[in-house]
């Protein structure tokens, strides 16, 4: 761009000068934002990741998983088939002790309360299932 810089006289010539001062506001507010982002990305978080066991093999045969089916009313399904609490917890202390164990795969609707989802965790648990997966099949009720 061409700027003149006295507009009244007839033999004037484009100013050839550029204006750097918002060039350098905007690099020292870069250089600043740099500097007090930069020792943020330094900082680092230890994991403890579980290391794989090479000497474990996994069964050739794995249990067929169990589908369990919590509905927006807090009904529970087990592999299809309507269950109480209490039949719950008795059948989830049955398969615990089962070599190997099956997976528990959980499929939540989406309207359900979570103190119901967060009672069967607790009762899977309570009975020593290891094998605990959340499914999503996009069911609605």
């Amino acid at each position: 761009m061409a700027f003149s810089s006295n507009s009244g006289s007839s033999g004037s010539s484009p100013m050839a000068e550029i204006n750097v001062t918002p060039l350098v506001d905007v690099m020292l507010v870069l250089l600043i934002i740099f500097m007090i982002t930069a020792p943020m990305l330094t900082h680092r978080i230890r994991i403890d990741l579980p290391q794989p066991n090479r000497n474990v093999q996994p069964p050739l045969n794995p249990p067929e998983p169990i589908k369990l089916r919590i509905g927006a009313d807090g009904s529970i399904t087990w592999n299809s088939l309507p269950v109480t609490e209490a039949e719950l917890k008795a059948q989830l202390a049955v398969t615990a002790v089962k070599k190997p164990q099956p997976e528990l795969q959980i499929n939540a609707s989406p309207n359900v309360e979570y103190q119901n989802v967060a009672t069967v965790l607790a009762d899977a648990k309570s009975a020593g299932l290891e094998k605990i997966g959340f499914e999503n099949t996009d069911q609605g009720d």
